[in-house]
C-alpha cells in the first residue's frame, strides 16, 4: 500500500510540475509577451551600438589630433614663424613722385586739357 501511495504522489507532483513548466511556456509565446520581449531586446541592442558608435567616434577624434599634431611637427607647421616687418600699402602712402621710373610719362590723363 506504501508503494501505490509512493507512487501516486510522484505521479501527481510530476503532472503538477509538467503543468506549470507548459503553461508558463504557453504565456511566453502569447503574441504580447513576445512583442514586450523584442522591444526590450531591440532597445538593449540600440543602446550597446549607441555606445559603441560614440566610444568609435570619440577614439577617431582622438587619433585625428594626435595625427595633425604629428604631421604638423613633421611639417613644421606648429612652429611660430618670423613674421616680416608691416608693410604700408602703397595705395594708403601720400607720395608725390611716382614709384616706378616707367610711371614718369608727359601724358597727361586729364581730360579737360584737350579742350
Amino acid at each position: 500500500m506504501f508503494r501505490r501511495t509512493f507512487w501516486f504522489t510522484t505521479g501527481v507532483a510530476a503532472g503538477v510540475w509538467a503543468t506549470t513548466k507548459v503553461n508558463r511556456k504557453l504565456k511566453q509565446l502569447t503574441p504580447e509577451s513576445l512583442a514586450a520581449t523584442a522591444a526590450t531586446k531591440a532597445l538593449e541592442t540600440g543602446h550597446r551600438i549607441k555606445d559603441r558608435a560614440v566610444g568609435f567616434a570619440l577614439d577617431v577624434r582622438d587619433n585625428m589630433a594626435q595625427r595633425e599634431e604629428e604631421l604638423g611637427d613633421a611639417l613644421g607647421i606648429n612652429t611660430d614663424p618670423e613674421l616680416p616687418a608691416p608693410r604700408r600699402l602703397a595705395a594708403i602712402e601720400n607720395r608725390s613722385t611716382p614709384k616706378y621710373a616707367d610711371d614718369r610719362t608727359t601724358y597727361s590723363y586729364n581730360r579737360n586739357e584737350d579742350h
